[in-house]
């Protein structure tokens, strides 16, 4: 099992009624989550572990989880309200505004740190989740504590609105980016993690802090995968984006990323580190071929196996 460790929210998104005025439509999101459910539809045992609400969107979130066959059994259930994120697009990009103040997702503590199955192979972490607070805390202590014995893997998918301490995030996520097997990354997200340095320098300075594998993405233009031993890229089939849009493209990527060294025997530490130039291309392509599909239509609604 991956176990897939960060947020669940409902995405608000900007739409109109039948009579045209202004509305906005409760979707289940959430960067971690939307891997999670990528994992789940793409025949992979998938679990989620964050603090989830007893309300009546987070009964939404948990039926969207079960839907897509990922086990919610460890999250810890709260009084708490679910975060919301209210979403509006312009040509096919998201921006978002986020309400997480005293949620169930900023309440997960130390405390909820579940003992892990010993069906879980690998753990995920990622999202706003990280940003700040109790929450990024214990994910960060629930990494370095699985570090050792599993692969583990992040993406922090980071919004600098969203950052509170930045000293304090940019330090959390080098330990955390250090202590991974995988690391992906938007360029927009090295750029900002970076000192000056072009793409190629700054992913391979984070290969020398001890990650095995950087994946960095590079929107329309594609991915480009880095190992100590190469690198390798994979150009983007280009999407009409009239009709669609890009919500959950990354997150759907990293589970087509995990889906592919799954599918292959290479979720392993070892073979993660040895991993050839030809098994990066194929999970790397794997991972755009899935994410093409979600951004060919709207909202974050990753592929099923069969649709690839």
């Amino acid at each position: 099992m991956i176990l897939n460790c960060g947020e669940a929210l409902i995405d608000m998104v900007a739409g109109q009624t039948r009579d045209d005025q202004a509305a906005f439509v409760p979707h289940s999101g959430g960067a971690v989550m939307n891997t999670a459910v990528a994992l789940g539809r793409l025949g992979v045992p998938s679990g989620f572990f964050a603090g989830l609400s007893s309300d009546f969107f987070g009964t939404q979130l948990k039926a969207h989880l079960q839907k897509s066959h990922v086990s919610y059994d460890l999250c810890p259930i709260s009084d708490a309200a679910t975060t919301l994120a209210f979403v509006q697009l312009a040509n096919g990009q998201a921006k978002y505004a986020f309400f997480d103040e005293n949620t169930a997702l900023r309440g997960l503590s130390q405390n909820d740190i579940p003992d892990l199955p010993d069906e879980v192979d690998a753990l995920f972490f990622g999202g706003i989740s990280l940003a700040y607070g109790a929450c990024a805390e214990t994910y960060e202590t629930m990494l370095m504590n699985a570090a050792e014995t599993h692969v583990t893997m992040i993406d922090p998918n980071i919004r600098p609105s969203f950052v509170r301490d930045e000293t304090a995030f940019r330090a959390r996520i080098e330990r955390m980016v250090s202590a991974s097997d995988i690391v992906k990354l938007s360029d927009e997200d090295l750029e900002w993690l970076s000192s000056a340095g072009d793409i190629a320098t700054n992913a391979r300075a984070l290969l020398a802090k001890g990650t095995k594998l950087v994946l960095i993405t590079q929107g329309s233009d594609g991915a480009t995968a880095y190992h100590n031993d190469y690198e390798v890229f994979v150009p983007t089939v280009p999407v009409d984006l009239s009709d669609s849009d890009t919500i959950g493209a990354g997150d759907t990527f990293n589970a087509g990323v995990l889906a592919s060294l799954h599918e292959a025997g290479l979720l392993k530490k070892g073979a993660i580190a040895q991993l050839s130039k030809e098994d990066a291309e194929n999970v790397v392509a794997y991972g755009m071929k899935a994410a093409r599909i979600t951004v060919s239509r709207k909202g974050a609604n990753p592929p099923w196996k069969s649709e690839l």
